[in-house]
C-alpha cells in the first residue's frame, strides 16, 4: 500500500445505453443520463461528474460515450478535457466501454487506479459515497477488484447480488470484505432468499482496479477481447490512427456485460472483495423506482416531473412527466404512470413498469424508428 493510491485514481463514467425502460422520456438522441430525473435542475450526468470531481478531480475523469451523444455531453460536462472523451462508433456493452478505458488510461500511466462509474445512478449522502470509494480505491491498490455494494431493500431482480463472507484485511479499508459469490439479475424466488439471508448486497455497478488487474482478468475470460482492446488502445492517442482502429477492431469485439466477464470468475478466483455503501442509491431503472424516488419513498403521493407540466389531481399517485403544455387530469387511480411527450404517450401502472422495454422492442420490430 502506497499512501498515493488516490493520487493515481482515475473515475471513468461509461454514458452508454438509451434506458428503453424509461421509453418515452429516454431516447436514442435523450438518454436517460441526459435528463433532470430528480427536480435538481441539471442532469444526472452532471450529477454524476459533480460527485467525482472531489475525487479524481476534473482533468482525471473520463467519459465513454456514443459519438451521437458528444456534444450533448461536452455540453453538459464543460471541464471534461479533449483527451478523456472516450466515443464508441456503436454500443459493445461495459466490458468493452470500461476496459477500453483501461487500456488507455495503462498506457499513459502504468500503475493507474481506475473506478467505473455509472452515468444513470441516483445516489445522496455523497460524504458516504466518497467514503466508500476511497475505501475501494486502497483495496484495488492491494490487487483486488473492488465492488461497491448496497443493502438491499427489496428482493428486485434487475441487479446482481454479492454474498459477502469474511473481513479482508487492507490497509485503508476497514470495511472491505471477501465475496463468495457474485450473481447477476437471480428470479424472483431466488431474490427472496437472498434478501431473507441478509449476507447479500446489491451491486451497484461500481468497479475499482488496478488497470492492470482488470484487464488481466478480460483476458481470462475473453482473450480475443483484451486483444483488441490493446489494439485500440495503441492507435488511441493518435489521431491518425485512431478511427481507422475503431472502424476495423470495435464492431467485431464481442457484446457483453463486465459483471460476466470480471465480477463473477474473480469473485470464484477470490480476487473479489466488496465495500457495503451506507449512501442511498437508485438506478432509476423504470418508471416505478422514478416515482418512489421523486416522491420521498411515499406510495399514496403523485410525482410530477416536467418544468411546465399541468396535473390536475385526485385522489391519485403514482407518477407524471410531461413534456408538453396539454392538461393532465387523474382521478381516483393509483400508481399510476404517465409520460407525455410531444410524439408519444406512455399509460401504464408500476406493477408493470419493467414491461416498457417490451414496448420498445416492438416498436423496433415494427419500423416505428422514428419515435425510439
Amino acid at each position: 500500500m502506497t499512501n498515493s493510491a488516490m493520487d493515481r485514481f482515475y473515475s471513468v463514467i461509461p454514458a452508454g445505453g438509451i434506458g428503453s425502460r424509461l421509453w418515452p422520456l429516454s431516447r436514442a438522441d435523450a438518454p436517460k443520463f441526459l435528463h433532470d430525473l430528480t427536480g435538481s435542475g441539471q442532469t444526472i450526468l452532471r450529477d454524476t461528474w459533480d460527485r467525482l470531481a472531489p475525487l479524481a478531480g476534473d482533468q482525471r475523469i473520463m467519459v465513454v460515450t456514443g459519438r451521437a451523444h458528444r456534444a450533448a455531453v461536452e455540453k453538459q460536462l464543460p471541464g471534461l478535457a479533449d483527451h478523456n472523451v472516450v466515443l464508441e462508433s456503436e454500443p459493445r456493452d461495459s466490458t468493452a466501454a470500461i476496459g477500453l478505458a483501461a487500456a488507455i488510461l495503462q498506457r499513459r500511466q502504468s500503475d493507474v487506479i481506475i473506478g467505473s462509474f455509472a452515468a444513470d445512478h441516483v445516489i445522496h449522502n455523497e460524504t458516504l459515497f466518497r467514503q466508500a470509494v476511497r475505501q475501494a480505491v486502497h483495496a484495488a491498490d492491494a490487487g483486488y477488484i473492488c465492488l461497491v455494494g448496497i443493502k438491499p431493500s427489496e428482493p428486485a431482480i434487475g441487479f446482481g447480488y454479492i454474498q459477502t463472507a469474511d473481513a479482508v484485511e487492507i490497509p485503508g479499508a476497514p470495511s472491505a470484505l471477501s465475496v463468495n459469490c457474485f450473481v447477476e439479475k437471480p428470479d424472483l424466488k431466488t431474490a427472496q432468499g437472498y434478501l431473507a439471508s441478509g449476507d447479500y448486497l446489491w451491486n451497484a455497478s461500481m468497479f475499482i482496479s488496478r488497470a492492470d488487474v482488470l484487464l488481466e482478468e478480460i483476458g481470462r475470460s475473453e482473450p480475443a477481447m483484451l486483444a483488441g482492446l490493446l489494439e485500440l488502445a495503441a492507435a488511441w492517442d493518435d489521431p491518425a490512427t485512431r478511427g481507422p482502429a475503431v472502424d476495423h477492431i470495435w464492431p467485431a469485439l464481442k457484446k457483453i456485460a463486465i459483471d460476466y466477464t470480471v465480477a463473477e470468475p474473480a469473485a470464484t478466483r477470490g480476487r473479489l472483495v466488496v465495500v457495503p455503501g451506507h449512501f442511498d442509491w437508485d438506478d432509476v431503472g423504470d418508471f416505478a423506482s422514478l416515482a418512489k424516488l421523486n416522491s420521498g419513498g411515499r406510495a399514496s403521493d403523485l410525482a410530477i416531473l416536467g418544468s411546465d407540466a399541468r396535473v390536475l389531481s385526485d385522489a391519485s399517485s403514482g407518477i407524471v412527466v410531461s413534456q408538453t403544455k396539454r392538461v393532465i387530469s387523474l382521478i381516483g387511480v393509483r400508481d399510476i404512470v404517465v409520460v407525455d411527450t410531444p410524439d408519444a404517450l406512455l399509460v401504464t401502472t408500476s406493477e408493470n413498469a419493467q414491461r416498457v422495454k417490451s414496448v420498445v422492442d416492438a416498436l423496433r420490430l415494427s419500423g416505428s424508428s422514428d419515435v425510439l
